[in-house]
């Protein structure tokens, strides 16, 4: 199994050989002997190339979590502990990772100087056992799955614009207005071209439309800011211009429902410790 794992990932027999130290020959008739014991072909191959069959790559992605399980198990054995240590895949939502999380990654990594993090910065919502991510940041509902959600806190989206925008277009005065104003929406909120607002137990939904639509807040904001519309963007994201006067909130009282955010990171009996020290110093930091 390591050494098909090690076939697949370096891309060749060759290369596997040299990562392995063994012969090529040795590696063919491992991988060879792996494939009559399953009675199935794992790997296609040509004179220049392989390429996983469908089962194949099923056995690849089990067989990586039972080696790191096994690997962690003898860890715990002559250890008592695991060291963290190897490379972390996170993906977090662009504009959370600029203004919430920076400080707090390079402080983890100051922490744990052995695990190497490779970072995806992305507000998609991405499939982090298809795409072999390690933790995934969420922010909004969260879909019905086997990951494991610990939380980090909560959001709410505010209506609000540049003084510049509200000086020539006036300030909307009830959620209705909203509908006779110029909005910048974004894309991946789920709401289309609807903005849901809630106040004291209120939920309204109102149509708007607008020249933007984009796919990271931030951008939304620099809009904004430029004086192009009305934005609905979460605290985190316009909070500091609201505080210096750059952006002046509309509609106080309404605000989006509550959104969760949350680490997600797929079930395992045997959590890696790279993976358990990440997600426990984002929760202590932010809390």
């Amino acid at each position: 199994m390591k050494t098909y794992v090690a076939v697949v990932d370096s891309g060749s027999f060759a290369a596997a050989a040299l990562r392995l130290d063994v012969s090529r020959a040795m590696v063919s008739k491992q991988v060879q002997k792996l494939e009559e014991h399953l009675g199935t072909r794992l790997l296609n191959r040509t004179t220049r190339r392989l390429s996983l069959t469908e089962t194949g790559r099923a056995f690849h992605e089990r067989s990586v979590q039972i080696l790191g399980d096994v690997n962690e198990a003898e860890q715990i054995a002559g250890q008592m502990t695991t060291l963290p240590r190897g490379v972390l895949r996170v993906t977090i939502p662009l504009s959370y990772a600029q203004h919430r999380l920076g400080s707090i990654i390079g402080a983890y990594t100051q922490a744990y100087p052995q695990v190497q993090l490779d970072i995806a910065l992305s507000d998609r919502k991405v499939d982090l056992v298809e795409e072999g991510f390690d933790v995934a940041i969420r922010i909004g509902a969260l879909p019905q799955s086997d990951l494991i959600a610990r939380k980090l806190g909560v959001a709410r989206s505010i209506v609000c614009a540049s003084p510049a925008y509200l000086a020539a277009h006036g300030t909307p005065q009830t959620p209705h207005d909203l509908s006779q104003h110029t909005c910048l929406s974004y894309s991946l909120s789920g709401g289309g071209a609807d903005w849901r607002l809630e106040s004291a137990g209120e939920h309204l939904t109102v149509p708007v439309n607008g020249p933007i639509r984009a796919d990271n807040g931030d951008m939304i904001r620099l809009a904004a800011l430029a004086g192009a519309g009305i934005v609905f963007q979460p605290h985190f994201i316009v909070g500091e211009d609201l505080a210096a006067g750059r952006l002046v909130q509309v509609l106080p009282g309404w605000e989006s429902a509550e959104l969760g955010i949350h680490a997600l990171y797929p079930s395992r009996k045997h959590l890696s410790a790279k993976v358990r020290t990440f997600v426990d110093f984002v929760v202590a930091a932010l809390a």
